[in-house]
């Protein structure tokens, strides 16, 4: 469960310290790559509550989901459609369902807790 955090504080960090600015024009690629990174993130949070994580499906899931989310808002700019949104919803669901599920893990196991003396 350390590796999705660390990558999450490594990025926080570089974001917050670096003075790097994106440019307008790449802002919906940014955003749809960042939407991806955040459900990979919860994807990889929900598997280890569940205990089904690996490291290498949570990594080539990482880093295939941004290349697939990256080159479907290319080629709706190219084709002239918002496909974008279509990556954004579908991230954005899986994002709130993997959210809502370590949301329950939780609640669960916290409730185990406080039943046993």
């Amino acid at each position: 469960m350390w590796l999705p955090i660390v990558g999450l504080l490594i990025g926080i960090l570089l974001g917050l310290f670096s003075d790097f600015r994106v440019p307008d024009a790449y802002t919906n690629y940014l955003s749809i790559a960042v939407l991806a990174a955040l459900d990979t993130l919860f994807g990889g949070i929900r598997a280890q509550l569940q205990d089904t994580f690996d490291t290498y499906v949570f990594l080539s899931g990482f880093f295939f989901n941004i290349i697939l989310a990256a080159s479907l808002a290319f080629l709706g700019v190219y084709l002239g459609v918002d496909l974008y949104l279509a990556a954004i919803f579908a991230f954005g669901v899986r994002l709130f369902n993997n959210i809502a599920v370590i949301r329950r893990m939780m609640l669960s196991r916290f409730q185990s807790r406080r039943e046993t003396p």
